[in-house]
């Protein structure tokens, strides 16, 4: 099937060059969206044009498609799952959760004329980059690609209770299947306390699976593909 692949903040699609090969091999299309204001070069992106660049995916998308969201863009995939329910076959989440209605999209660190840059590694020391050495933290740095400012900042619309029949795959990284569901029961991320079909699975890496691990991360997606 279709996976359409998101990358969080700072990435263009080529975060996936390790991963794609890898779904190819086990009979899926992946699909990696190189996001407005993150590979395209535009400054003046906004959040509600990342959203249509991945509305237009999916609906370019042969049959319905799995959106992979990684990180912040967690937050993408399930607004596609929100404008189009009826086109997306599931929802895929890697170290991260869907913001809330009314939530800023990713309004988390300095913006400096206009854009939000790379902080560096001291906000990510511990789990969430122990498993990325030091030529990898060095390529990311280089690649990194400041987020403009009406991204990080939009704030985040859902209009459709439909998501919540989407099935939804979490893929725990830095933290716990687990702690996921502690957090979710909690009531820290009410939009997946509320979704129907919900699995969580446990990946032993970094917040960057999809540099650290892309094989072992191809086959957890592939594995919940569901046949459409």
């Amino acid at each position: 099937m279709d996976i359409l692949l998101i990358a969080g903040l700072w990435l263009d699609g080529s975060a996936w060059d390790d991963v794609v090969p890898a779904l190819q091999a086990l009979g899926h299309r992946p699909v990696p969206i190189t996001l407005p204001g993150q590979g395209d070069g535009s400054v003046s992106a906004t959040l509600d044009d990342q959203v249509a660049a991945v509305l237009a995916a999916v609906e370019s998308a042969s049959g319905k498609p799995m959106v992979v969201g990684h990180s912040a863009a967690c937050t993408l995939a399930w607004l596609a799952a929100d404008a189009r329910p009826e086109r997306v076959a599931k929802v895929a989440l890697i170290g991260g959760f869907p913001a809330a209605d009314g939530q800023p999209y990713a309004d988390f660190f300095e913006v400096k004329d206009g854009v939000m840059p790379f902080p560096g590694w001291g906000p990510f020391e511990g789990p969430d980059s122990a498993d990325l050495g030091e030529d990898a933290r060095s390529d990311f740095t280089a690649a990194a690609i400041a987020v403009p400012a009406g991204v990080t900042k939009g704030v985040v619309r859902m209009t459709d209770e439909r998501r919540f029949d989407v099935p939804v795959l979490v893929v725990c990284p830095e933290f716990t299947p687990a702690q996921a569901q502690e957090w979710i029961a909690a009531g820290d991320v009410p939009e997946l306390a509320k979704a129907k079909h919900l699995d969580l699975v446990d990946i032993d890496s970094g917040h960057w699976p999809m540099i650290t691990r892309p094989a072992e991360l191809a086959r957890l997606l592939a594995a919940a593909a569901p046949e459409v």
